[in-house]
Parts: C-alpha cells; structure tokens; sequence
C-alpha cells in the first residue's frame, strides 16, 4: 500500500487503522513503510482517507512481493489453493471432516497473530524442524506451497524476507508421536521472533472426552480451559 503525497492532507485519521504500526507521520505528509507493510489493505478498505490518498501500486500485484497480500487480505485469492487468506480448511470441523483420525493429532501453528505480522524466515524456523524429525506438512497448508525443498522444509528463497500478517502452519501426526513433538518442537518457538499460538486438533473419544488434555499437562503443556470445541452440528462424513 502506498499513499500519495500529492493528494494526502495529514490528518493522520489513517494512522490507528493500520495493524502493522507501519503508517508513518513524516515532515509534511504520512507515508507507508514499505518494508513493514504487509499488503493487508485495512487502510484501504475501511475508508477511512477521505481524499483517497491511499492506493494499491502495482507492484504489490509482482511475484514475491504478492505473497504479502495473499497471505494478509482475506479478499485476496491464493492462486494455489484458490482459497483466501493464511490458513487451512476442514480443521476447525474434525468431528464431521475425519480430516484427523482418534489415531492421529493436527498441530496448528499461527504466525504473527494479532497485530504483530512474520517474516516467512521466522516460519522456516519451524518448518526445517518439524521436516528433520519426519513429520508431515499438509499438503493442503498454503505453507505447503511455499517450500522450494519440500523434504528440507525450506521456503523458496526470494519469499523468506517477505512479511506477512499471519500464517499457519498445519501438520499431522500420530497420537504416539506426542511426547515427541512436544518435547523437540514446542521449545523451539522460543527463538522465534514473532507470537506463535499453538493448537491441537483432536477427536473426541466414545466417552466423549479428550485424554490427550491429561497427557499435555503431563508433559507441562498449559491447556487453555477455553479451548475451542465446534458443535459438529454437519453430518458426519466418517464414522
């Protein structure tokens, strides 16, 4: 996003919409930081300019640059997945998709959210990880189709200094596997420099309980007592 000098009256009414802090208050007019700015277009689409100083130049429509906005505006179409935004599908609904099976846990990783944006570099910091100890990236992940060494984990090269509002990273593996993960992935977030939030996503037993809350307080994982639970009110496509 850029906004015009030319046109700009300084009103600053621009300033507090802008989620990355990166609309900045020059000598005689703001102006958007080039480098912090992740394409999201909130300052564009709330109409808050009313001289209509702000614009999306072309080249945020230009290859790597373009990963901003497809990762950042919710309107923005990912031309792989043709879907919209950061994230995954059918994870939030387990209980009716099957995506997981009782055998198996999903593990969410999300980047940057809220208000804060990632470089894709502080993403690859997990995706080497998770690749080194075997587990799998869902191929369906928008990070999936970012990865130039898809065994490795690694990002394509030109993407890795690029930012983005959020993103996350989804992978699967067995319930056996748990311990593991947790043990060799969870401390790496510490050197990852943006918010990582973590989910997990699981099935409910036939008991209609969760085990696995018990086996993460066991290993020190808090539980948030809010987790979130869908009704699973579609009808079921697995038993």
């Amino acid at each position: 996003m850029k906004i015009s000098p030319e046109v700009c009256v300084s009103c600053l009414e621009c300033i507090d919409f802008c989620p990355m802090n990166c609309i900045i208050e020059g000598d005689e007019t703001v102006y958007i930081d080039q480098d912090e700015c992740v394409e999201c277009g909130v300052c564009l689409n709330t109409g808050v300019c009313q001289v209509d100083a702000i614009y999306r130049p072309e080249e945020v429509f230009v290859y790597p640059r373009a990963i901003r906005m497809q990762m950042s505006d919710p309107g923005a179409e990912h031309p792989d997945f043709k879907a919209w935004g950061r994230g995954t599908e059918e994870a939030k609904t387990n209980d009716v998709t099957g995506k997981f099976d009782h055998a198996e846990y999903g593990m969410l990783f999300e980047f940057g959210r809220p208000v804060t944006g990632t470089r894709l570099s502080e993403v690859q910091k997990v995706t080497t990880a998770v690749c080194n100890l075997g587990l799998e990236i869902l191929k369906e992940n928008p990070v999936f189709g970012l990865l130039e060494d898809k065994q490795a984990g690694l990002i394509k090269k030109e993407f890795l200094p690029e930012k983005v509002l959020s993103i996350i990273l989804e992978i699967r593996f067995s319930a056996d596997r748990l311990t593991e993960v947790v043990n060799e992935v969870l401390p790496l977030l510490d050197d990852v420099d943006t918010v990582v939030s973590v989910g997990l996503v699981t099935r409910f037993d036939s008991k209609g309980t969760l085990p696995v809350i018990k086996d993460l307080q066991d290993l020190n994982v808090h539980v948030r007592p809010n987790a979130k639970i869908n009704v699973g009110l579609g009808r079921p496509l697995v038993k």
